[in-house]
């Protein structure tokens, strides 16, 4: 934790420039001794300066070194940015120089992990860093940049700052009965206490869903019996031939995926195998891949035939989509129709000609609220991590409340109530094991 570490925080490649971060007790002394122009150790701090690194008389590279001395800096220790020319022999002769010097090789976001571990940044925040660094969308990147910022963690701590005010009154209560200006705990005002909480946890975790959608996309996928169009479907959505299309049936025998934006989110769409009797094994595997994935998606689209009565297959494939969330799309509008479904719902359209696409499109938007998710100010929860934390809370204050029911002792309550402060203490890293940071951190890039 102490050491001096050095790591490449650009991408590595070619390039007009590499920015090689140092951070550490020694890292302005280090850096100094291989750089040729002014004393780094009585420069100002914030300040750049022009010069060459140098080992053995010999000139390395032409930089430019931005010196930042603690506190202010994003470890809060002392940080030297090199500057150098981009190209992968460069830049990794400048770290290789460094790493010469006795600067050890950084961990995977060891930087960020300091920033944490110095009190810079809580937990949540650091997670939000990673989610910005790989923000593939403009909605995305807001969320990032608002967990960055603190707006989410201000919410994790503001239920944390009830459940402590509402513990320290019990604490008082029970060690020290005599104290009269303490508000007397009874299971009678209890309740409304902790549903103020209950209510706390539970829009958390509605907002939340929103930042699941944005954080991870919408995974579509598109399932049917053979010869349906679903692979024609996909390539018109993702206006790429992505997948193999044939009059053959069984010609897609295994998922096909691709990505589109749509209103900021990211849907992630899936071509599967038809599904049906087959006695191909290999088909047999795509066909199970098929039924799997209407599992684990968050939308189904259902592709009928307008010119093809409903077929065993298409019962079974209907029958699974009772409970999910799904769209039915019935192709080839332009021949003779004789399907007979009753849905309410559904779109109608012709993939050769792209018609009925954009109310596809219309419909998603629909069916996700994506209109109302564009316009939110995304100040809420994404993370698995902190929303499997807040259900855990609220799982504990909904015990707490039956025990109020229970008629058990308010100090036997305290232990539920105790229970759901921990659990939101671990959302900011104020109570942590070092097992988790290690797993948070390693998921992070070398330079971060």
């Amino acid at each position: 934790m102490y050491d001096t570490i050095c790591a490449i925080s650009t991408s590595l490649g070619v390039g007009a420039i590499s920015i090689i971060r140092v951070s550490g007790e020694d890292a302005i002394k280090k850096v100094a001794i291989l750089f040729d122009g002014k004393d780094l150790t009585k420069v100002n701090s914030h300040t750049i300066h022009y010069g060459h690194i140098i080992k053995d008389n010999e000139i390395i590279d032409e930089v430019l070194v931005s010196v930042f001395k603690a506190p202010k800096t994003y470890t809060k220790e002392d940080i030297v940015e090199i500057n150098s020319h981009g190209g992968i022999a460069t830049t990794k002769k400048v770290l290789e120089v460094l790493l010469e010097s006795g600067i050890r090789h950084a961990e995977p976001g060891e930087f960020t992990k300091r920033a944490f571990l110095n009190g810079r940044i809580d937990l949540s925040q650091a997670e939000s860093v990673e989610s910005l660094i790989n923000s593939a969308t403009e909605l995305e990147r807001k969320l990032a940049l608002n967990g960055v910022s603190g707006k989410v963690s201000r919410k994790i701590k503001k239920a944390r700052d009830i459940i402590v005010e509402l513990m320290a009154n019990i604490e008082v209560n029970i060690d020290y009965p005599e104290y009269e200006d303490a508000l007397l705990i009874t299971l009678d005002n209890l309740p409304p206490k902790l549903n103020e909480i209950k209510s706390e946890l539970e829009s958390l975790l509605d907002e939340a869903k929103i930042g699941k959608i944005v954080e991870n996309g919408i995974k579509v996928a598109i399932v049917g019996r053979p010869n349906v169009g679903k692979s024609s479907l996909l390539n018109h959505m993702l206006q790429e031939k992505k997948a193999i299309v044939t009059d053959i049936a069984g010609t897609t025998r295994d998922i096909v995926e691709g990505e589109v934006e749509l209103k900021g989110i990211r849907l992630k769409f899936i071509d599967t195998a038809g599904i049906r009797e087959t006695s191909d094994i290999v088909e047999q595997i795509g066909v199970d891949k098929s039924l799997q994935m209407i599992e684990d998606a968050d939308l189904v689209i259902h592709v009928l035939n307008n010119n093809e009565k409903l077929t065993n297959e298409d019962k079974e494939i209907m029958n699974k989509l009772k409970d999910k969330t799904h769209i039915t799309f019935i192709n080839k509008s332009d021949l003779n129709n004789v399907l007979e479904i009753n849905y309410k719902e559904f779109v109608k359209g012709n993939t050769i000609e792209d018609n009925g696409l954009d109310e596809l499109k219309n419909k998603i938007i629909e069916l996700f609220d994506l209109e109302t998710i564009e316009k939110s100010n995304l100040e809420i929860v994404a993370s698995i991590r902190v929303i499997n934390l807040i259900k855990e809370a609220l799982e504990h204050i909904n015990n707490a409340l039956n025990n109020v029911s229970a008629e058990i002792p308010v100090d036997m309550i305290a232990i539920d109530i105790k229970a759901a402060w921990d659990a939101l203490g671990e959302v900011t890293g104020e109570s942590y094991q070092d097992e988790l940071l290690d797993t948070l951190f390693s998921k992070f890039c070398l330079g971060k």
